[in-house]
């Protein structure tokens, strides 16, 4: 499996993880959900106005959120590799970091971990909400991060 990740950076902040992370999360991400063909996505890292519209345009909810996943509406007898978008909204991932007491690092993870499991066909409806925490979980045991979910630390 190779990753073609295509990282857009629109914003100006200090904090922001490198492309090698990124691309570490997304690869562990794949491989946490045993994906085994080559894939291509597309990384965004945005402001709160960008994500604010966006959430408004295609949720039909008000305000910033943390990510939002686009996947890809290839018709099923075109072959692509491409998976599709991830949008993350810079300062709302270091504000909830804070807010939820863990590492910027390990938010991040789990936001791009997160994004690539919807981009797969992941949700977090009440039917399949324990399949993709479990696995969310997992991925970030993986890359040396604590539970998500858990009991705030300095993972």
């Amino acid at each position: 499996m190779s990753l073609d990740l295509d990282v857009q950076i629109a914003l100006d902040m200090p904090g922001l993880p490198s492309e090698a992370e990124l691309r570490r999360w997304a690869e562990a991400a794949l491989a946490g959900a045993d994906y085994r063909k080559d894939a291509e996505l597309t990384l965004r890292i945005v402001n709160e106005a960008e994500i604010t519209a966006l959430n408004e345009r295609y949720r039909r909810k008000q305000g910033p959120t943390n990510v939002l996943s686009f996947p890809s509406d290839a018709p099923p007898e075109v072959e692509s590799t491409l998976l599709g978008d991830i949008v993350i909204c810079a300062p709302v991932v270091l504000r909830e970091a804070v807010q939820q007491a863990k590492t910027p690092p390990a938010h991040w993870a789990h936001l791009v971990a997160h994004g690539v499991l919807h981009l797969l066909g992941y949700d977090h409806d009440e039917e399949q909400a324990d399949v993709m925490e479990s696995l969310e979980i997992q991925i970030l045991a993986g890359l040396g991060y604590s539970d998500p979910y858990g009991e705030p630390n300095d993972s």
